[in-house]
């Protein structure tokens, strides 16, 4: 990998079991939406923004996933690709190809389905001189999701994990599963074990002062957990699609 490029870690070996029937012969990041594989959608997005060059990491289905996505000369990319013979975990993931990474990255959940702008994530981090920034969302239901508190400033003060009681919880924006990191966040993940960023990494960082920071976001989010879930971002998807179609067929009209 060169240093010249912007880089991102696809997060997209989970083995999708609450998606079912639909992952019985496919990845979750191949599943379809509006016609396109998940993992094309994400792609397209990524190379839109300005990355340049991404590792993704595998588990079941590795080779559909390669066979799919191969090299990433499609989309503009530079695709590298990560093997796990047992899941390491989102934070664990990236531990293990450390050595890609000498300059602010992206970290991509792949079974979140947006198409916001990330380029306001990063640029908070570099405004900000973050360790790590944070892409939260508004969410009604928070018992299932990582609640972020913040202060006026934004700075992530306090980070729970499908908090048992949420009486105590003074917020309704949550992770987003989208992050730039400093190289330096590495320092927190042990090698070679699973660990995760949110239950592990986030919460030891916070403990001893780092600076993590939330962008809001101001576009729809959908985490691809539950077959329904699946429904409305394949219901987005097609309405992203239609908008697109529309935009082009302004910018036609005007010449």
């Amino acid at each position: 990998m060169t240093d010249s490029r912007m880089k991102a870690m696809v997060l997209a070996a989970g083995l999708g079991t609450r998606l079912r029937p639909l992952t019985d012969d496919k990845p979750k990041s191949l599943v379809p939406l509006a016609g396109r594989p998940l993992m094309d959608w994400t792609l397209r997005w990524l190379s839109h923004i300005g990355v340049g060059e991404c590792v993704i990491n595998l588990h079941r289905w590795a080779d559909e996933v390669r066979n799919f996505v191969g090299d990433g000369s499609r989309y503009g990319l530079l695709i590298h690709y990560s093997y796990e013979p047992e899941l390491l975990g989102t934070a664990g993931a990236v531990k293990k190809v450390a050595c890609f990474f000498s300059h602010p990255f992206f970290v991509i959940y792949s079974d979140n389905f947006s198409q916001w702008d990330l380029r306001s994530l990063l640029r908070v981090h570099m405004e900000k001189r973050a360790l790590a920034t944070m892409a939260v969302h508004w969410r009604e239901d928070i018992s299932q999701s990582g609640v972020v508190e913040t202060d006026q400033d934004n700075r992530i003060l306090c980070l729970v994990e499908k908090p048992k009681t949420t009486q105590s919880l003074n917020s309704h924006y949550v992770n987003a599963g989208f992050y730039v990191l400093d190289p330096k966040v590495l320092d927190y993940i042990p090698g070679g074990e699973f660990c995760d960023f949110a239950f592990d990494v986030f919460p030891e960082m916070l403990h001893a002062g780092e600076k993590i920071y939330a962008v809001k976001m101001d576009e729809p989010i959908i985490g691809i957990d539950t077959i329904e879930a699946y429904h409305q971002a394949n219901d987005l998807a097609r309405k992203l699609l239609m908008r697109d179609v529309k935009i082009g067929e302004d910018r036609d009209g005007l010449h």
